[in-house]
């Protein structure tokens, strides 16, 4: 029977030989991530910075490049479309207005009935102003939803590992995060709730991924009491990666297809889930391989046999 794999069986590649180019590329970028989520910033949706929602049904199915012309010649800053339920339905985004609550409800008569004018028939069924309060409380909130995650894989790495692998699992984990909103800012991506929800989606991807490969080093450990801790992460990261490669390659052609045909809604969440599942998988062999490298091989190995009765072959169980 013919199975396809993706990388060669009994690969030997000396991923260790650049564990430094690989810290120092990673920390120049993460660096860069946090001057540009301070300048420029990032771009943020109304769900961080106010703005108004409204519910609109079309009479027939809704047009969203005319719509989007329509309401952007209004002059009212950036207007985000997007469908719910039927193919009718249409959940109209609009930045928060200059001005006081008055303000906004002008903004929203004057949508309602520009929608009246381009689209007779159009019923508003429901208006609501997101104001600076209500923003910043859901911007709270999905800070605090992603320290939560965080804290919680760290404590899951921590009692299943030793230390050391938690350690860099979480230090890796923290640097993916930076680059992820380094993408933003590049991008100028919107930054909501759905961008919070991509960020957690790639931080579980990321240290699934990671405790696929520290469990295999953690095995290799057992077995090969005293073979280099060099040799023994390279044997690791070789002997998983056909099964890494094959899990980002059916993750990508998964979220692909998201990306392209996925509408506004989902498109800009496809693209940074992409972007997610490439740098966490690279992540997990140049960044959290070398950071345990570093921690030292006498840690790892606390208590095993002396070097001179061992050599690089397998330990035997009685």
């Amino acid at each position: 029977m013919f199975h396809l794999r993706l990388v060669p069986d009994n690969t030997k590649i000396p991923f260790m030989n650049g564990r430094i180019a690989g810290l120092v590329v990673s920390a120049i970028l993460s660096i860069a991530s946090v001057i540009l989520f301070f300048h420029p910033g990032l771009n943020y949706g109304i769900d961080f910075r106010g703005g108004i929602v409204i519910e609109a049904r079309t009479p027939q199915a809704a047009d969203f490049a005319s719509l989007r012309h329509t309401l952007s010649g209004l002059g009212m800053g950036q207007v985000a479309l997007q469908e719910f339920g039927s193919t009718q339905d249409v959940l109209i985004r609009l930045e928060r207005q200059p001005g006081d609550d008055a303000a906004q409800q002008v903004a929203a008569d004057k949508v309602r009935n520009t929608l009246a004018q381009a689209i007779p028939g159009t019923q508003v069924r429901r208006v609501e102003a997101v104001g600076a309060s209500v923003s910043g409380e859901l911007f709270a909130n999905g800070m605090l939803a992603l320290g939560l995650a965080m804290l919680a894989m760290l404590v899951y790495i921590w009692f299943r590992f030793e230390w050391q692998f938690g350690f860099g699992a979480v230090v890796t984990l923290i640097l993916d995060i930076t680059k992820i909103v380094g993408f933003y800012a590049i991008t100028d991506i919107q930054f909501n709730l759905t961008a919070v929800a991509a960020i957690l989606t790639v931080m579980g991807y990321s240290v699934n991924d990671k405790v696929v490969v520290y469990d295999r080093m953690r095995e290799n450990l057992r077995i090969y009491k005293k073979m280099p801790l060099r040799d023994l992460i390279d044997m690791s990261i070789n002997e998983t990666l056909n099964r890494t490669v094959g899990t980002s390659v059916c993750t990508l052609l998964s979220i692909i297809p998201l990306a392209l045909f996925g509408g506004e809604a989902l498109q800009d969440f496809g693209i940074v889930l992409i972007f997610g599942v490439i740098l966490a998988t690279s992540s997990s062999v140049f960044i959290a391989a070398p950071i345990l490298l570093f921690l030292g091989e006498n840690r790892l190995r606390r208590g095993a046999p002396d070097a001179a009765s061992a050599g690089n072959t397998p330990a035997t169980t009685p």
